[in-house]
């Protein structure tokens, strides 16, 4: 497991090399769209939707007792809450709406690695496609991914429990984010329930992908860039695995 994450997370200073080498930087422009239009339309409907789900669970509280002290650790915690599943949702659409973009990234990065030369030429059939799939794959990891979150947030709110809530609160939007960046090569070997059971046996790898891929998602410019480059470093990693 350390293995494989170290693996995941290191590959992404080969993946500068990758894509200067090939010249891949025309790739950047479309993920870079999708995260800018996303990122503003869910920013703005989660700030709207912490202060609504914080009266709601005001709603829940009967007496006037210590009120005022509740609705500002529920106000905390619906925003925070908000949050998180908010950039949840926001990462996954962004995965599956670039899939169309990233898939052929990915696969000339695969073809370059293998030693297999040759044109990827556009198809409109691929293209939805790869969309689907990625919308399938996005789906079911969205499911998984709040739920496994929603308990860990829930048990965090234990304070004892919370240090370590918080740590595999992050364990498990890196595996899901690894798997995202780790499906654009697997789609064109597997079918979803293989690709999921590659990943399992891969965990390590989903891990150090996601795990870098998430700390620069989370700063102010490297989430317009990461997605081309999470992709081009899950590619080379999972080449060698495969």
């Amino acid at each position: 497991m350390l293995k494989g994450i170290i693996s995941g997370a290191v590959s992404y200073l080969e993946a500068f090399q990758i894509i200067s080498k090939y010249r891949l930087w025309g790739y950047f422009i479309a993920p870079m769209v999708i995260c800018l239009l996303l990122g503003v339309t869910i920013v703005g409907g989660a700030w709207s939707a912490s202060d609504d789900i914080g009266q709601w669970l005001i709603g829940f509280y009967p007496w006037e007792w210590g009120k005022g002290t509740i609705e500002k650790v529920i106000a905390v915690f619906g925003g925070l809450f908000v949050g998180v599943m908010g950039f949840i949702v926001f990462k996954h659409l962004v995965l599956a709406l670039s899939s169309p973009f990233m898939s052929p990234l990915s696969e000339k990065v695969e073809n370059a690695l293998s030693g297999r030369a040759r044109e990827i030429p556009f198809s409109a059939g691929q293209f939805m496609k790869d969309l689907i799939r990625g919308l399938t794959i996005a789906f079911r990891n969205i499911i998984r991914e709040l739920f496994f979150t929603f308990l860990l947030f829930l048990l965090g709110l234990i304070p004892v429990f919370t240090p370590f809530t918080t740590i595999l609160i992050f364990v498990v939007q890196a595996y899901y984010a690894g798997f995202g960046n780790m499906d654009f090569l697997l789609e064109r070997h597997f079918n979803v329930r293989q690709s999921v059971r590659f990943v399992r046996k891969n965990a390590g790898i989903a891990i150090g992908n996601g795990a870098v891929f998430l700390f620069l998602f989370l700063t102010v410019i490297g989430f317009i860039f990461v997605l081309p480059l999470a992709t081009v470093a899950a590619t080379k990693v999972t080449v060698e695995r495969l």
